[in-house]
């Protein structure tokens, strides 16, 4: 299996300083700033990658689930929700909020509720993130 790069610069201190992020062969870069992860400066930030990182894997994993079992989904559509807050001395990221929206034919509610929780238990990013205190999820089928 590969393995994948990101790469980041910083400059300056944490106040006044900036940095830019890259990710990946596609080369997306962004800036980033306190500014813009402790306040709505523009740029990017390190949980928005977090974000985007679970919300794909997240619908990559219960789509393939449910296609194991023979039921392709036309769509999954997930957002991740990432919250950082000041915990003791530093900061953590104390809740993640995955919200998706599936549209796949032959299944009803409750089959979509039970491979929605089975893909946010097996999804390798949820692994990796199963420090995070709380990750919710909201599953609805369309």
């Amino acid at each position: 299996m590969p393995t994948r790069f990101g790469s980041a610069q910083w400059k300056g201190d944490l106040g006044q300083g900036s940095g830019t992020f890259t990710v990946g062969k596609a080369g997306y870069q962004a800036p980033y700033s306190a500014g813009s992860r402790f306040e709505e400066a523009g740029g990017s930030n390190p949980e928005e990658l977090i974000a985007a990182a679970h919300a794909s894997c997240y619908s990559m994993a219960l789509s393939f689930m449910l296609s194991l079992d023979g039921h392709t989904p036309i769509s999954v559509d997930t957002t991740a929700q990432v919250t950082i807050e000041k915990v003791g001395d530093g900061f953590a990221i104390t809740k993640i909020k995955l919200m998706t929206k599936g549209v796949v034919p032959g299944i009803d509610a409750s089959m979509f509720q039970d491979y929605a929780q089975k893909a946010k238990v097996g999804c390798p990013v949820s692994k990796a993130l199963s420090a995070v205190p709380s990750i919710e999820l909201e599953a609805t089928l369309g």
